[in-house]
């Protein structure tokens, strides 16, 4: 489902790449990040949310090498440093609205942890009421990484990226987990839309992109979706017939736009 090329554009604006990601000791870790993004204001520095995790405590851990730990994993699935446009346009959108936050934290975990990708395949198949087979997410992770993780590892993996999953509203249940559909928002389309737009794609093909796909909603809806964004100043739209235009002007930099059309 995610076949992203790795390029010097997609690195620098926080995208990672390879064959190893948090997941193998983490979910998403979507309570921690509330935690954080709660107690610290939009123009905090990386430091800043460094000394909040691993001085302050604000996510509440027992230990102080778990307090640092927690801050690693964090700045792995969500960079924490305004410099990087994944977490910026993140921490706007996420103060923008709550209800979309939860898909947010996916989006942004999915385009920094590929074993988390691996796992979308899988997740985006199942008919929506269908049980999680475990088995398929387990194929789609050795797919991706090969024999590079022993069984106990991605048995770990598989129960993370379960709950992560759980986590963004796409599985519940606790021991049995049911597809269930997700509603996206204006923000969370928005965010989608970014991620595809920062990797080159333009047009139409931003609504077909892989991070639209992960919002359970067809074309049409998303465009409908993203009328509404623009309405409250997150997005440039313009749509007649088949033609979609989709801009950023006010979460993207100029130079950051400009580099979005690089094909490096």
């Amino acid at each position: 489902m995610f076949d992203l090329r790795e390029t010097s554009s997609a690195r620098n604006f926080g995208f990672r790449f390879g064959d190893k990601g948090t997941l193998t000791s983490r979910t998403i870790m979507l309570e921690e990040l509330s935690l954080v993004l709660s107690h610290l204001p939009a123009e905090s520095t990386r430091a800043d949310y460094a000394h909040a995790i691993t001085e302050e405590n604000v996510t509440d851990k027992r230990t102080v090498s778990t307090r640092k730990l927690t801050n690693q994993r964090l700045g792995e699935l969500y960079v924490l440093d305004p410099k990087s446009p994944l977490f910026r346009t993140l921490r706007r959108l996420w103060d923008n609205e709550e209800r979309g936050r939860p898909l947010l934290a996916l989006l942004c975990s999915l385009a920094r942890d590929p074993l988390l990708r691996a796992t979308a395949k899988p997740i985006h198949a199942m008919p929506i009421g269908t049980e999680l087979a475990r088995q398929q997410m387990t194929d789609a992770i050795r797919d991706a990484v090969g024999d590079r993780l022993n069984d106990e590892i991605l048995d770990k993996v598989v129960r993370n990226a379960s709950s992560s999953w759980t986590q963004s509203g796409h599985l519940q249940g606790r021991g049995r987990k049911t597809r269930r559909k997700v509603d996206p928002t204006p923000a969370t389309t928005t965010y989608a839309l970014l991620l595809g737009y920062l990797l080159g794609l333009r047009g139409i093909l931003l609504f077909k992109s892989p991070w639209c796909r992960i919002l359970d909603a067809g074309a049409e809806e998303l465009i409908a979706l993203a009328g509404d964004a623009k309405r409250i100043g997150l997005l440039d739209l313009k749509h007649a017939g088949d033609v979609v235009e989709v801009g950023f002007p006010t979460l993207l930099t100029e130079d950051e736009r400009r580099q979005s059309h690089g094909a490096d």
